[in-house]
């Protein structure tokens, strides 16, 4: 299982002016492996959630590193499955096992098993593609919605929120707590109230988001990076229309993307997310990331444990 944590807010600004900050954070630390040995690699640097568990999203973009290690290089993935089997924790490395399932002339599939202490948490299979030509194109039109550069961060929200909401000190801590924390990506929301508000709405939010600084030139960390911000705020959708009850566990139990065509993760992309069905104590979520010129660059599909307080 993967667990659900909500970005606080854009801040902790670790990034310089020529980005050299975020490769060394983003990249070359929280998406970072060391290869131990062809196919198995190590990773010790994991974000920093609220409860000590693994974030979900930083499984899933590690294993897409692991993977994309071991094809070649003008292979690059076109969709991904995964199913978290066990919380994991932050205490100990995470290891990753890459088999290769398949070789052929325009595909390639690898399965991915991530482990800790030797008890897997969470396995994955890829697919990779060699770049082709097709007239056959078509996509969904962008939703209209206000531009990045219209809106406020999170960060302003928040302090906005904290200094003039009547809320509780416990709850005034919890936000600040949520402040100290580092986030190496930027949101702007275009429903800013749905941070805050206790009262049901539609299962549906639309954010604004990208990567701090640069992440550089190679597609296929664009890529790793896209399945390491796909998990933010898929699943909490699920839960708009019942702000009512407490929520007592939300954790991923899969999640898939299909990645159509080449983008950057540090340019913003908007992330909309929606939630069709919750019933049985699960519920399923779906999310398109759309660039800011309207192009269609990956859909993400989640279903995920809700479960309210006891």
């Amino acid at each position: 299982m993967s667990d659900q944590t909500i970005p606080g807010s854009d801040v902790g600004e670790t990034g310089t002016a020529n980005g050299s900050q975020l490769r060394s954070v983003l990249v070359d630390t929280i998406l970072n492996l060391e290869e131990l040995e062809p196919g198995l690699y190590r990773a010790i640097h994991h974000w920093k959630t609220l409860t000590g568990r693994l974030y979900g999203g930083q499984v899933v973009g590690q294993a897409l590193v692991a993977a994309s290690h071991t094809v070649s290089p003008q292979l690059h993935v076109h969709s991904l499955h995964c199913y978290f089997l066990k919380f994991g924790t932050r205490k100990h490395p995470v290891l990753y096992k890459v088999h290769n399932v398949r070789d052929g002339k325009s595909f390639s599939t690898r399965s991915v098993q991530a482990s800790q202490d030797g008890v897997a948490i969470f396995t994955m299979m890829a697919s990779f593609h060699i770049t082709e030509e097709s007239p056959f194109q078509h996509q969904y039109s962008m939703p209209h919605v206000p531009k990045p550069h219209e809106l406020k961060s999170d960060r302003e929200l928040v302090d906005t929120y904290v200094k003039h909401a009547p809320i509780s000190s416990q709850m005034k801590a919890m936000v600040e707590k949520q402040l100290t924390r580092e986030i190496d990506v930027e949101f702007r929301r275009i429903d800013p109230m749905r941070l805050f508000m206790r009262s049901p709405t539609e299962p549906q939010m639309r954010i604004w988001v990208k990567a701090k600084d640069k992440i550089g030139e190679d597609m296929r960390m664009h890529q790793c990076v896209a399945a390491y911000l796909s998990d933010y705020f898929l699943a909490m959708s699920q839960t708009l229309p019942f702000r009512h009850i407490k929520l007592g566990q939300i954790a991923s139990l899969d999640h898939s993307i299909w990645f159509h065509c080449p983008f950057r993760t540090d340019e913003w992309m908007l992330y909309e997310c929606e939630s069709p069905r919750t019933g049985a104590a699960r519920g399923i979520s779906l999310g398109r990331l759309w660039q800011e010129d309207g192009k269609l660059v990956a859909t993400v599909a989640q279903e995920a444990v809700l479960r309210p307080q006891l």
